[in-house]
């Protein structure tokens, strides 16, 4: 099906994980419309250690106001942040 914009249904409000999980297995996906959806990193590793630091104020502020756009926890923006360092060393 090849269904234009306006003819996509808007997804249920889903209330559970079971309820969640019963739409994907039953439901076509292709009839709704998934256009506000937005990419999410799931961290499956567990956290095992940890650290202390210090910083200016009006660096963990602005810290926490990227995180916030992106919705995310602050600490979790700090640890993308350090993670894509690390991968991309030439940043």
């Amino acid at each position: 099906m090849n269904a234009s914009k306006d003819d996509l249904k808007p997804l249920p409000e889903l209330r559970s994980d079971e309820e969640s999980e019963r739409f994907v297995e039953e439901a076509d996906l292709s009839e709704y419309d998934l256009s506000g959806f937005k990419r999410v990193h799931f961290e499956f590793e567990p956290k095992s250690a940890q650290i202390n630091m210090r910083l200016p104020e009006n660096l963990l502020k602005a810290i926490k106001a990227q995180a916030k756009a992106r919705g995310i926890p602050y600490q979790r923006y700090i640890r993308e942040t350090l993670e894509q360092a690390i991968h991309d060393p030439k940043r």
